[in-house]
Formats: structure tokens, C-alpha cells, sequence
């Protein structure tokens, strides 16, 4: 059988094939980016259920539109509000995931060729997504203060790519969260160099103490001409639950209109009844709580993750401390001959009964073959304290 030319662009997910060394009794894994199944506030997504089943029965099981079931458009544009961002119902749309959000991009905009920036480390998906579609994928270089906003616009200069995707807000896989001068500058950056800006925002919502800076989006305002410029990507998945797979999508006008006709083209429409559900917990105004909660769990686990790391593996990692989240990022330093190769570091791990993800799949280009990614939402703290034991003997 013949496979499409474009699937020679792209290979399986080095993170889904690494799951299947994870069924050994025992292993402690650090490598999914999940969120724990004990913060899903399973009460309220099972009173808002039985609401969209009681009062609007007919609407929450029929087919839907594909731009977004009404109600819950509504209450994402109040969602966003509560955030700083003005948009109306009709400027968004809802999506299967913020994956199927990008994929919709990938969709629109990419032709064969085009070249597209992204962070250099970036969420391992987004690469394959894009060069799915034809892209050339470019890394731009970040530090912990998110992407070096000077390289990335000598980039954009040289390359005049399709679009820019950047986390900037606790970056997976880097943690890394752009600071606001740098968030001005990739809108002015964008306007002067007439580029599309992707902000794909998972993980906003997650942050540890103070409160992170506003969202390139919201910092529109401020920036003329950026609006225009500027696509969105917001989720539901890390905060809530990721099995209602609700995204949205906020964008200028034409390029939504487009997403919608890609969109009737794949799944006609992201599930009514997962939407309903999605709007009537929005509605009971259980958000704030369940944040606070996720907030303070998350927090705690990523402080033990890093003290911890000091503590078992020393001068051997470096690293910074996530301010929100899901993710540690950390170097192999080689000191003392130990280690540092990330991989060679994950099946020594493996032995010690303990996983976590090697840094390379997350580069497009030119892998930190030392890099090396950790997840501390699924550990309680006893057991990321074990976790971080076993890899200082693995190491």
C-alpha cells in the first residue's frame, strides 16, 4: 500500500513510543504531560453534565455548529474577560483540543515550502503538525525568560515565515515564561515584519504565586496593528479536564472563517454534549476554586520536584525552578564523568524504575542532546521525592 508524500515528513512521537516501556511494575513516570486525574473537580463536571442532559437535552446530543455550541461560546468570551481579553462570542471557536486549533492553522496556511518559526524547544506535536503539511520548521533559541526576542526577529527577517508559534507562558517543554518587555516586542516584531503570531496559552492559568504577565492578546491594545496579527490557542484540557477536549481559537476574521470551512471538513463540530457540559461548568462559576486548588497542588509538587533534584543529583543537572506549569527542563552537566547524554540517561532511569522524556524531540533542528524533560502534575511528593532517588543513583 502507498502512503501520501507527506507523511515521509513526520515519524511517530518519541513520548507516545516511550509509553510503552512504562507497563514494568513499579515505574514512577515523570514523562506524560498529563494533568492529575485527582484535580478533576468531578462533582461539578457531573452537575453541569446532568444540567446540559435536564435543561437542554435535545441541543446537547444533536449535531452543533461547527464554529461553537452558543452558550459556551458566550461564557469563553467571559472566560477570556476575566483575563484582560475583550472578545466577543463570534470571535472565537471552538475546537477539538487546542491541538485540532493548530492543526487548523497547519491547514490554512502552510503550503509545501513555507518556513515557520518556532520556539527551539517547543511542544513536540507542533513540529510534526507543521511539517505535516510541507512546513520547514526554523528553532528560535530561548532561554528561561522565553524566546530571545533579538534572534527571533533576525530570523523572521531572513526567513519571512507563514508564522511564529510561541508558548509564552510555561512553555512546554521548557517552562520558560516570557517576560512582558519581550511579550511588547514580539507584537511590535510582528507589525513591523507584517507575521502572524501564534500564542498557544495551555497553561496561562497554571502559575504558582504571582501572577504571570497579560497574554500577547491581551496586550494587543496596546500595540497598534497587532490585533490583526495575532492567533490565539486556548484550552480547557490542563485546568479542567482534557476528555471533554474543548479548545478554542480566537483570530482576525478571515483566517477563523477559514479554520471553520477546514473544520466542517474533519469533525463537522467538537462534541455538543462535551460543550454543554464545558458551558454549564463555566456558568456555576466553579472555575476560580478549581484553580486556586490546582494552583497551590502543582505548586507544592513543583517545589518538592526541585529541591529534591539539588538534593539527589547535585552539580550533575542544572536548572531553573518553574513558575507555573506542568514541567521541569534540565541539563545534563556531565560534572564529576557523570552522564550527559539525555538519552543514554533515560535507559538507566528505566533500570532504577523511574522514566522521564529526553530533551531532542522537542528541536526541530540542532537537538541539546543533554536536555531532558520532567512532569511533576501526576507525583504526589512522596513519590517525586523516591523518583528523584532513583535518578540519582541512575545517574
Amino acid at each position: 500500500m502507498q502512503f501520501a508524500d507527506r507523511l515521509k515528513n513526520v515519524e511517530t512521537s518519541a513520548i507516545r513510543e516511550l509509553f510503552k516501556l512504562l507497563g514494568k511494575p513499579g515505574i514512577i513516570s515523570f514523562a506524560g504531560g498529563f494533568p492529575d486525574p485527582a484535580m478533576f473537580d468531578i462533582e461539578g463536571i457531573r452537575q453541569a453534565s446532568s444540567k446540559a442532559l435536564t435543561e437542554e437535552p435535545g441541543a446537547a446530543l444533536q449535531y452543533g455548529a461547527t464554529e461553537g455550541y452558543g452558550p459556551l461560546r458566550e461564557q469563553l468570551s467571559s472566560f477570556m474577560a476575566s483575563k484582560g481579553v475583550a472578545v466577543q462570542p463570534d470571535g472565537l471557536i471552538v475546537t477539538t483540543g487546542s491541538q485540532q486549533a493548530l492543526d487548523l492553522l497547519g491547514k490554512t496556511l502552510i503550503n509545501p515550502g513555507d518556513r515557520v518559526i518556532v520556539e527551539g524547544p517547543t511542544f513536540l506535536a507542533t513540529i510534526q503538525c507543521f511539517r505535516l503539511y510541507g512546513a520547514e520548521v526554523i528553532s528560535a533559541p530561548i532561554d528561561a525568560h522565553g524566546v530571545k526576542t533579538d534572534e527571533l526577529e533576525k530570523l523572521m527577517a531572513e526567513h519571512q515565515p507563514r508564522f511564529v508559534y510561541l508558548i509564552p507562558t510555561f512553555g512546554n517543554p521548557s517552562g520558560a515564561l516570557l517576560g512582558l518587555e519581550r511579550r511588547r516586542q514580539v507584537l511590535e516584531m510582528a507589525v513591523r515584519h507584517q507575521t502572524l503570531i501564534v500564542e498557544d496559552d495551555p497553561y496561562g492559568d497554571l502559575y504558582f504565586g504571582e501572577a504571570p504577565p497579560p497574554s500577547l492578546l491581551s496586550l494587543t491594545g496596546s500595540v497598534p496593528g497587532s490585533r490583526e496579527l495575532l492567533a490565539h490557542c486556548g484550552s480547557l484540557s490542563k485546568v479542567l479536564s482534557p476528555g471533554l477536549r474543548i479548545g478554542w481559537m480566537i483570530a482576525p476574521p478571515a483566517l477563523l472563517a477559514n479554520a471553520v470551512m477546514c473544520k466542517q471538513f474533519s469533525d463537522a463540530h467538537t462534541s455538543t454534549f462535551a460543550q454543554a457540559t464545558a458551558a454549564h461548568y463555566l456558568k456555576a462559576g466553579r472555575m476560580p476554586a478549581t484553580l486556586t486548588h490546582v494552583r497551590k497542588v502543582y505548586g507544592e509538587r513543583a517545589a518538592a520536584m526541585g529541591q529534591a533534584l539539588k538534593r539527589e543529583l547535585g552539580a550533575a543537572v542544572s536548572f531553573e525552578q518553574p513558575q507555573g506549569g506542568l514541567f521541569f527542563w534540565a541539563r545534563l552537566t556531565g560534572e564529576g564523568g557523570k552522564i550527559s547524554d539525555a538519552g543514554e540517561f533515560a535507559k538507566k532511569a528505566i533500570e532504577q524504575l523511574v522514566a522521564f522524556v529526553p530533551g531532542a524531540p522537542f528541536y526541530a533542528a540542532n537537538p541539546d542532546m543533554t536536555t531532558f524533560r520532567l512532569s511533576f502534575a501526576t507525583a504526589d511528593v512522596g513519590k517525586i521525592e523516591e523518583g528523584m532517588a532513583r535518578l540519582g543513583r541512575a545517574i
